[in-house]
């Protein structure tokens, strides 16, 4: 079983000073003020700035770009969803086969997906690579170390993890959602695992 310290969670990072604290806490309220009342489009550093009496200098070194900001404001459903697939219940838990995890792992993450979609498709989308590195990470690192116990050293644990998550990028999902509903999006992750099951009983 992997160990709590070999995932990378989300937003994790040194402590911060109270003020400093304090000024990520009324940036990251006006942020989601500003998508609350005018949606995501409306989501800007300069407005975010204006809202919040933070300098647009300031919010750039904190958050780097839009991107940045937006996974600040999808940082605490991202560390409930981590903790419940490392220590929570299984099947997303430990306690069940490596095989039951995947398939719970991968549905709970097309609901967490479909949850902030909006969010999730603008960070992801900032800049080339922004999808990964951090939760994405994490998330590889999860499905390679499971796909080697339920399979042993047969095939490639890594490639496999990123076939497993490309059906659930932002933009792929909002291309497809209407089309398809999170049930069907599920059952196609279902198929995609019909080998990996093959090896384990998932019952």
């Amino acid at each position: 079983m992997e160990g709590r310290e070999s995932l990378v969670r989300a937003g994790q990072g040194r402590g911060e000073r109270a003020d400093a604290a304090r000024n990520r806490a009324k940036i990251l309220a006006a942020a989601a003020e500003i998508i609350a009342s005018r949606g995501i489009d409306a989501l800007t550093m300069a407005e975010v700035a204006a809202a919040s009496g933070v300098g647009v200098g300031t919010l750039y070194r904190r958050f780097g770009d839009r991107s940045g900001l937006a996974y600040a404001l999808i940082d605490q459903r991202e560390r409930e969803f981590q903790a419940a697939f490392i220590d929570g219940p299984a099947p997303l838990g430990p306690g069940a086969p490596p095989a039951a995890r995947v398939r719970a792992f991968l549905h709970a993450l097309a609901d967490r997906t479909v949850a902030q979609l909006d969010l999730l498709l603008m960070a992801e989308t900032a800049t080339p690579f922004a999808r990964f590195g951090g939760a994405y990470d994490a998330y590889h690192h999860h499905l390679t170390t499971l796909i080697t116990q339920a399979r042993g050293q047969e095939g490639d644990a890594v490639f496999l993890a990123d076939a497993l998550l490309a059906p659930l990028a932002a933009n792929l999902v909002a291309y497809r959602l209407e089309e398809l509903g999170p049930d069907r999006i599920k059952a196609g992750l279902d198929r995609l695992l019909t080998g990996l099951e093959s090896s384990q009983d998932v019952s």
